[in-house]
This record gives C-alpha cells, sequence and structure tokens, in this order.
C-alpha cells in the first residue's frame, strides 16, 4: 500500500505540476501533506515538516545569498569588461561569434540564474547574427547547451535540489564533479567551433566596420527610393516611372524587413548599436572604483568555495554581505538592490522550504523506502551495482520531460535508495543526476528558455530540433567524464 500511495503522490505531483494547475511550491506543500493524512499520519506531519526544515536551512542560505551576490556583480559591472572583450573578439568573424556566445553565457551563468544568463547573452549578441545574417539558432542553442553544464553550480538549482533531496552537502556533490564538467564545458566550446565554423563557409568573414559601411549603403540606396516613390506618387514625370516601379520594391522590403526607412527602425538600430557594447554603460549601479575590489572578492570567494575553507552557506552569508555593504554604503541602496533581486531569491528560497514537506512526508511515512525496495526487487542483480550509472542516462529524458522540481524531489530519492541496496553511495548518485541539465535547459517545462527564443525571435519548435542532439551529446560526454575520472 505504502508503494502504491508513494508513487501515486509521486504521479500527482508531477501531473499537477507539468499541466501547471499548481505552482510547485504549492504541490510540494499541499500534496504530501494529502498523502500523509491518507498513510493515517497525519498527526505527525509537523513533526516531518520541522525536521525537514532544519536539514535543508543551509541549502535555502546558499541559494539566498549567492544569487544576491552574483546579482550585485552584474549590477557593480564585474563582468562588463568581459563581455566587451569578447565583443571586440568577435569582430564580425561568424566563427569567433559563436565562441564568444559560448564564452559569454558560461561566465554569465555564474550567477545561477538562466533567465539572467539568455537577457544578457542574447542583449549582446543578438546585433552582431543579425547584421551578419547568422543563424539566431545556432545562437540560443550553443547559450543553453552553456548554460546547461554551468548550471550545475551549486546555487543554481539542481545540485541543491540534490542536496536537499538527499539530505547531502553539496559542496561534497558539486566539488569532485567539476573534472567532469569541465570536460563537458570544453566540448560545448569545440562544438561552438566547428558550428561557427560552419557558419563562417557560409558566410565568409568581414571587418565590423565593412558591414556597418554596407548597411549605410543599403540604407541610402533605401532612402533614395524612398523619395522616388513619394515624387512618382506626387505626379512626377512619366520618365522617372521605371524608377519609380524600383524604389517601390525598396519601400516594400524596408517595411517587411524592419529596415531604416522608418523612425521606429532607426530607434531600433539605435538600439541595436547600444546593445553592441552588452550591458547598459550608463546605469546607476556601475562601481568601477570598486572593479578589482569586486573582481578580488569573487576569485577568493569562489577559491575558498572550491577548497572549502569554510561551508559554502558561510561563505556566500560572508561575500553577500561584504559586497553590500562596500559598494552600496547608503541604506536606501541597499534597500533597492536586494528589492532588485528580491523574486529570485524568494521564488528558489520559497522552493527549498516547500520542499522539506516533501521529501519529510515521502520518507518519514517510510513510502521511499516501500517504493525503493520495489525497484531494487525490479532491476536485474547485474545492474544494481551500476545504480549511478543508470541514473546518468536516466536523468537525460527524465529531467526533459519533467521539471528539475519533480526529478530530484519524486525520483532521484528512489534511485538513492534502490542504489544503497546495492552499495551504491548517495553521493555517486546525485553526482550522476547532475549530467542531464545540458539537455534539461531546452526543455519546454524550463521557463528561461522562452526568455532565450523569445528575445532571439526565435520559434521554439526550431531551436528545439537543433539543440537536442546537441545537448544530449554534451550531457552522455559528461557522464562518460564522471565514470572515465572515478567520480561516478
Amino acid at each position: 500500500m505504502l508503494t502504491i500511495l508513494g508513487f501515486a503522490m509521486i504521479a500527482t505531483f508531477l501531473v499537477l505540476i507539468m499541466m501547471k494547475k499548481m505552482s510547485p511550491i504549492a504541490a510540494l506543500v499541499l500534496i504530501p501533506a494529502l498523502f500523509c493524512v491518507f498513510v493515517g499520519k497525519g498527526a505527525q506531519l509537523g513533526d516531518y515538516v520541522i525536521e525537514g526544515v532544519g536539514n535543508l536551512a543551509p541549502t535555502a542560505a546558499m541559494l539566498m545569498f549567492a544569487i544576491v551576490y552574483f546579482g550585485l556583480m552584474i549590477d557593480v559591472g564585474l563582468f562588463d569588461p568581459i563581455v566587451r572583450g569578447i565583443l571586440k573578439f568577435c569582430k564580425a568573424d561568424p566563427l569567433r561569434i559563436v565562441v564568444g556566445t559560448a564564452l559569454l553565457a558560461a561566465i554569465v551563468s555564474l550567477d545561477g540564474d538562466g533567465s539572467t544568463t539568455f537577457m544578457i547573452t542574447v542583449s549582446a549578441m543578438y546585433p552582431l547574427y543579425k547584421r551578419l545574417k547568422m543563424s539566431l539558432v545556432v545562437m540560443t542553442g550553443v547559450a543553453a547547451t552553456a548554460n546547461g553544464v554551468m548550471n550545475t553550480l551549486p546555487w543554481g538549482g539542481p545540485t541543491a535540489r540534490a542536496a536537499t533531496a538527499l539530505k547531502l552537502d553539496a559542496g561534497d556533490i558539486f566539488v569532485p564533479m567539476i573534472p567532469a564538467l569541465l570536460v563537458g564545458l570544453l566540448f560545448v566550446f569545440v562544438l561552438a567551433y566547428f558550428l561557427g565554423l560552419r557558419e563562417r563557409k557560409r558566410l565568409g568573414v568581414l571587418s565590423l566596420d565593412e558591414v556597418l559601411e554596407q548597411e549605410k549603403i543599403v540604407k541610402d540606396e533605401e532612402k533614395s527610393g524612398s523619395e522616388e516613390t513619394v515624387l512618382v506618387g506626387a505626379g512626377a514625370s512619366s520618365a522617372a516611372g521605371s524608377g519609380a516601379g524600383s524604389g517601390d520594391d525598396k519601400v516594400r522590403t524596408t517595411k517587411a524587413t524592419g529596415g531604416a526607412g522608418s523612425g521606429t527602425d532607426a530607434e531600433d538600430d539605435d538600439a541595436d548599436d547600444v546593445r553592441l557594447q552588452g550591458l547598459d554603460p550608463n546605469r546607476p549601479t556601475l562601481r568601477p572604483k570598486l572593479y578589482w575590489f569586486n573582481a578580488l572578492l569573487t576569485v577568493t570567494l569562489l577559491t575558498a568555495m572550491i577548497m572549502e575553507w569554510l561551508p559554502i552557506p558561510v561563505l556566500f552569508i560572508l561575500g553577500a554581505a561584504l559586497a553590500l555593504t562596500v559598494n552600496f554604503p547608503n541604506i536606501p541602496d541597499q534597500k533597492d538592490r536586494l528589492a532588485a533581486h528580491a523574486d529570485n531569491v524568494l521564488n528558489v528560497s520559497g522552493m527549498v522550504f516547500a520542499a522539506a514537506v516533501f521529501t519529510g512526508v515521502l520518507q518519514g511515512t517510510g513510502m521511499v523506502d516501500s517504493m525503493a525496495k520495489w525497484i531494487v526487487d525490479g532491476i536485474p542483480a547485474g545492474m544494481g551495482p551500476h545504480m549511478a550509472l543508470v541514473t546518468g542516462f536516466l536523468s537525460l529524458p527524465l529531467t526533459y520531460f519533467m521539471s528539475n522540481d519533480g526529478f530530484y524531489f519524486g525520483v532521484l530519492p528512489v534511485l538513492a535508495e534502490a542504489g544503497a541496496a546495492h552499495g551504491v553511495s548517495p553521493l555517486e548518485i546525485a553526482r550522476a543526476s547532475l549530467v542531464g541539465q545540458p539537455l534539461h535547459m531546452s526543455s519546454p517545462l524550463v521557463p528561461a528558455v522562452y526568455v532565450l527564443v523569445g528575445m532571439a525571435k526565435v520559434e521554439f519548435g526550431d531551436h528545439t530540433r537543433f539543440v537536442v542532439k546537441w545537448a544530449a551529446a554534451t550531457s552522455l560526454i559528461i557522464l562518460g567524464a564522471g565514470v572515465l575520472f572515478g567520480i561516478i
């Protein structure tokens, strides 16, 4: 009975959040509470939740302050020179532009928020792709795959979810995975190189000045054609008839393609010129005099995290407090910055605490043990010792067709219990569960991907057809590297 109720609870949770009938936070709280009553242990619900909250508090603190920290670093301009350097490196060479897209997406992904990564990457790179007539699905595919690899950072979500679901330390999961993830990131850069090479062969290489000069000539011709059309429409001589016809064609082309024939189009081109500079160079939150302080602070923070000098939550609490105080000494400015990042902080930390109800009920009632036993009995004896590898393969389709919440809180605990019965460490299961993230970031269940395709003006279906094979290959390479290095 516990097995049936456990699977029913997970299925109900998945269906409701996939059909968007409930938010993940509401589903994580209400569904397990209801099933706890069905099991006959409603009186113990409070104990399960309190125990779960106590276990998850460090993870929630890490997520909250990591989001604040990297959000502040973007606000104050820490990444601006990197963005400008990438754009300068790219020039108008399609190969460099695609590689630069991967590099920029990977760097900006340090903030742990996919939407922010895609907004910055597309804002910086879209004008170059547009002006060189490059394939926009190459941009979206490379950005999404690079972000998927970087999304495994402890504050990015999946690692925190795995740590939350299995009651492990996020650092113990992530740090040993770094070599395998670096191999995956290297593959993304190699992929970007060959995609860029293909674009270069198709389009050739120009300097950005040449591209802008060509645009100026085209705009002058369009303007001339527009003026000729006006003259013909006003009753110009028939001798100008053929020229008027040509001009009319140009006007129609201009309107269809959004050329420079109108004030709105001119404004769009001006906006593109600004976007070529990357992030807004005039935003009031910039702190150029504190650039090296912020750079040193970030390097120190990441080094301390990798070397495990202090627990990751403590490091980000100290780092966020120091960054906020030094960069924004005035209290009103501090409040503004915290408010600017409050949505992300509340959504992520709220999800973690809501998960305390789900995992607490699943484990406290014994449902997860019962389900794990059922799965273990169904796994061939020869596969039991390889549950980490099985988890890695399963993470590709499962994280694509369901949300991270559903996989990490609903499926992963069961896989971990099944692995434990065959002597496989929960840490290995948790690490293996991360390999599907490059593919997951292009899932239709990920809101950030709609930010990506929307800003890039790409159809979601086109993006999916292009990216799935490359993202799946990246995931499998990470899994293979993890097995080769003895991490998984």
